[in-house]
């Protein structure tokens, strides 16, 4: 049902003006480049007093038009706005614009409820190209045969599967390169290398475990998780959605265990999920910098804790400075690119380095470790 409007107090119409700026700008420079469609949209609702009104319902941490964008793509796919729906599959602005606005203000609590629910979720598949070489190299490190994968912040994404992905460095798909991976994997990558060492030859072992952990962790077998998931994705990008499919297809073929919770609390437990006589590797993609600088040096304890009777190794691409115990090769934070790190806990030892750079979150990466390096 409409929600009863009310006329603007002038408190109200300075925080209207405010969130009018906030979807203007999105819609200007924030995705107009990628998706004309929401940018479109974002522009019409920054210009309508009623569905500002209506997204002043939304609470406040949750006003991120990239959330409400959302929220209104998921009520259309879900059949709940088929004007919007229709008016995105044909691609016309205008319609999905004037049917967004519409949406929003007839159906206000929905947007609100999904909106307070859900996440922005990204299904960046590109940061396994930097994984898939690192896992290898601590595997070799180890002298393990099996490894049981733990990705940490991305238990609906690709992490816990990099084994079944087929990456070509170098080069394109078909087109050239080094290709790693599975070769006839639905899902396929590229990535560029700069620099003088290339990347190691080498594969990951057999895959005995996939685990990931998330605070909200979304299961891609689910229907609703499945479609908040596309929801995220720009309606007029097909190819997006295609490659979306294609993962997710992959991960429902052999999902992962997902543990629900705080990763720094849940390490220990999802380190024993992996059997005795197969090397753990904890993977964090971008996932530390959502923790504050305390919480990041006790989840490097945490590691600690797990490696008390075993080896344990922590794959990480991060910024610069972010992952605890990871030499910065003294690049400066904010630098424009990320540290790719590899570390090996042992009992009470620790080893960590900087196995590389990356750009692009994963579509540009400098090996730097020495790929003769006797493994420990």
């Amino acid at each position: 049902m409409p929600r009863a409007r009310s006329p603007r107090t002038g408190h109200s119409a300075a925080r209207g003006r405010t969130l009018a700026g906030v979807y203007r700008r999105f819609g200007g420079s924030g995705v107009a480049g990628t998706s004309p469609l929401e940018g479109r949209v974002a522009l019409a609702l920054s210009g309508s007093e009623e569905a500002l009104h209506a997204l002043e319902a939304v609470p406040a941490r949750r006003r991120d038009p990239a959330v409400v964008l959302a929220a209104l793509h998921d009520l259309a796919l879900a059949g709940r706005a088929p004007a919007l729906a229709a008016a995105y599959a044909a691609g016309d602005g205008d319609a999905a614009a004037r049917a967004a606005v519409d949406v929003l203000v007839t159906t206000t609590d929905a947007v609100v409820a999904t909106a307070t629910r859900r996440r922005p979720r990204t299904r960046e598949t590109d940061r396994c190209a930097v994984l898939y070489p690192v896992v290898a190299e601590a595997a070799r490190r180890v002298g393990a045969d099996a490894v049981g994968l733990v990705a940490v912040g991305a238990s609906a994404g690709l992490d816990a599967h990099v084994d079944r992905l087929g990456i070509t460095y170098g080069g394109t798909p078909g087109g050239g390169g080094r290709l790693l991976g599975d070769p006839s994997s639905p899902v396929q990558l590229s990535c560029s290398v700069v620099g003088d060492r290339p990347v190691p030859a080498r594969a990951v072992p057999e895959v005995v475990a996939r685990v990931g952990v998330d605070p909200d962790p979304v299961d891609p077998t689910d229907p609703e998780d499945a479609r908040w998931l596309r929801a995220c994705l720009p309606p007029d990008r097909p190819e997006q959605a295609a490659a979306l499919a294609a993962g997710s297809a992959l991960v429902a073929a052999e999902p992962p265990v997902l543990l629900r919770g705080d990763a720094v609390d849940l390490l220990p437990e999802a380190v024993a999920r992996v059997s005795e006589g197969a090397l753990p590797v904890v993977t964090t993609a971008w996932a530390l910098s959502r923790l504050a600088p305390e919480r990041r040096l006790r989840f490097l304890h945490r590691l600690g804790d797990a490696a008390a009777g075993r080896a344990v190794a922590w794959v990480s691409a991060e910024g610069v400075g972010v992952a605890p115990a990871v030499p910065t090769l003294g690049d400066r934070r904010a630098s424009g690119h990320s540290t790719v790190g590899l570390a090996v806990a042992d009992r009470s030892t620790l080893h960590a380095e900087a196995v590389g750079r990356c750009w692009s979150r994963g579509r540009l990466l400098a090996w730097l470790a020495d790929p003769g390096a006797p493994g420990r």
